[in-house]
């Protein structure tokens, strides 16, 4: 078996005497969506085979991750979450992340 990186597959194509080819994303990962893979074989004769195609789709399943924080209604951050009583407040929810693609909405709500 041998293995490269999607970036090494990205770059050129790889020619084998492994029929598996193991792909590790270290640091560049596929985006999500549909991708395409091909495979040539070439026998001892030197004769080279139609290309074999296959579609990889990457879906993104991963729920994102809501990160809220709270600052007095100047921008400033509050050491223990604290307001004086009739002042406003800032809530922001910049630092939510979301591994497979990007955040599109906000919902906010008071519970209690």
């Amino acid at each position: 078996m041998t293995t490269k990186t999607l970036e090494d597959i990205r770059a050129n194509p790889i020619k084998t005497t492994d029929a598996t080819l193991t792909i590790t994303m270290p640091n560049e990962k596929l985006k999500v969506g549909s991708h395409t893979f091909r495979l040539k074989v070439e026998d001892d004769s030197g004769n080279v085979s139609a290309p074999a195609k296959v579609l990889l789709i990457v879906l993104d399943s991963q729920a994102p991750t809501a990160v809220l924080t709270v600052s007095d209604d100047q921008g400033r951050p509050l050491d223990d979450n604290s307001i004086p009583f009739g002042r406003g407040f800032i809530l922001n929810g910049k630092n939510s992340v979301d591994i497979g693609g990007r955040i599109v909405s906000f919902t906010w709500e008071m519970v209690r």
